[in-house]
């Protein structure tokens, strides 16, 4: 768990490669040796930009791989500028830009035979959920709890983010679970 003024580091950092990105085409530098031995820790993390309440643009990544500072600068300027949902950021919607930070905990496998089986074991509000079969692969934050909040929704909706028709289940379907330390 990062501290607080962590935090206000990492939302700064989001700011800045982001206006960064805007102003010039060159990458932005970033030592991560200028911060707190916490925040050089691998940690996977997601990036997510809100505009006047709605969703601007939401990247991150499911494993650690790079230090959290690192994780939340690359997926910060692909939330503003690579998201496929949504045009690249522009100057005047940048001032308008609310930023959330979420730091994934290590995600575990659930062991279920069906799909109310894995209804019953999701806790809303809690987890966030990865769904896997083949080639289609997707996840939920805990926060889309917030807008589907029943735990038979939050699969459905998962199961369409993925690609996989809402009556979807094989043997071959895999979950993860995870939790996340949010901030904005």
């Amino acid at each position: 768990m990062i501290n607080r003024q962590q935090q206000q580091e990492l939302l700064t950092l989001c700011h800045e490669v982001i206006h960064h990105g805007l102003l010039t085409s060159n990458k932005f530098e970033l030592n991560p040796g200028n911060y707190s031995q916490e925040l050089q820790q691998p940690a996977a993390t997601f990036v997510t930009l809100n505009m006047n309440e709605q969703l601007r643009g939401c990247i991150g990544s499911l494993q650690a791989y790079r230090s959290c500072v690192e994780d939340v600068a690359e997926n910060a300027c692909a939330a503003a500028f690579r998201d496929p949902r949504f045009p690249p950021l522009s100057l005047p919607e940048f001032e308008k830009l609310n930023y959330h930070v979420s730091i994934l905990q290590p995600s575990t496998e659930l062991s279920v035979e069906s799909e109310e089986e894995l209804i019953e074991t999701l806790r809303p509000g809690i987890d966030g959920l990865i769904i896997e079969d083949s080639v289609h692969r997707a996840t939920f934050l805990p926060v889309v709890w917030q807008s589907l909040p029943d735990a038979r929704s939050f699969v459905t909706h998962l199961k369409q983010k993925a690609g996989l028709p809402v009556n979807y289940w094989s043997e071959t379907l895999r979950f993860k679970r995870y939790e996340v330390q949010e901030f904005n």
